[in-house]
Order: structure tokens, then C-alpha cells, then sequence
């Protein structure tokens, strides 16, 4: 995805923390963790700018999943993800 020029506000915010947990509910159901990582980051970072009534607009649904997939998989009790390559 493109980089926008002005950042997203209101509805346009809203939509796009929805989409993203979306997409990261989408690998995590594929099993491509490292891919669900990265798009859970972005939305949690999406989520965490918005304001209290804004975030009771994001439907509950999604609002659970992204809190439980937060704190139980990829909570920093977790070890963190090992690179790609082995080293020897």
C-alpha cells in the first residue's frame, strides 16, 4: 500500500483499524504468523490513536480478537519471532 500524503481522521481511521484487524484475523486463520505480526502492530498502532468513542465504533468482535491475540500470542511474555535464516 502507497504511503497517504495526510493522515487518516474519522471515518476514514475507523475504517482502516477494522480493515487491518481484518487482514491480521486473515493470516492469522492462514497461519502466516509473521504476516499477522506485522499487520497487528499496525493496527494496534492505528487503535491506540484513536479516541474512547471512536474506538466503541470498532466492533466488539474485532475489538476482543485484537486484545486476545494481543496479550496471549504476542505479549512480551512471548519470545520473540527468530529470524529467517539458521546460523551455524
Amino acid at each position: 500500500m502507497a504511503k497517504q500524503d495526510a493522515p487518516l481522521t474519522g471515518e476514514a481511521l475507523i475504517k482502516e483499524v477494522c480493515r487491518r484487524i481484518r487482514v491480521a484475523r486473515s493470516y492469522w486463520d492462514a497461519h502466516n504468523n509473521a504476516a499477522c505480526r506485522g499487520e497487528r502492530d499496525r493496527a494496534i498502532f492505528l487503535y491506540n490513536t484513536l479516541s474512547k468513542e471512536q474506538k466503541e465504533q470498532i466492533p466488539q468482535v474485532l475489538r476482543v480478537w485484537l486484545r486476545y491475540r494481543s496479550e496471549k500470542y504476542f505479549g512480551a511474555h512471548r519470545t520473540p519471532p527468530k529470524s529467517a535464516r539458521k546460523s551455524k
